[in-house]
């Protein structure tokens, strides 16, 4: 089984929306958090230890886990998705964004 993080700013609408719709896939064990201080849950050090694959939601997440986490970041598989902060949780749009984004990937 893979660990798949989804990664958003505050962990409210996208990544939270990925986590819900990938969480009963019997292949992925998934968890979401957030950037921001105001995140609903805050990224740490043991979700990136504890992923295989780090999914962001816009390369300035990718940069913030970069300057966060600069050693639990190496060899980390990283993508990605560039989907903008437009949508709210559970979206129809967002939901169909995310599942084009990550079919090749899960």
């Amino acid at each position: 089984m893979k660990n798949i993080l989804f990664v958003c700013s505050r962990n409210k609408w996208r990544s939270l929306t990925a986590e819900t719709i990938f969480k009963n896939n019997p292949n992925y064990e998934v968890k979401s958090a957030g950037t921001e201080n105001s995140a609903r849950i805050r990224i740490n050090a043991n979700h990136i230890i504890w992923a295989d694959t780090i999914f962001v939601m816009e390369k300035k997440h990718h940069e913030r886990l970069l300057e966060k986490f600069p050693k639990d970041m190496n060899n980390k598989k990283i993508v990605i998705l560039e989907i903008q902060d437009i949508y709210k949780y559970m979206d129809a749009e967002l939901i169909e964004e995310l599942k084009n984004s990550l079919t090749e990937y899960l």
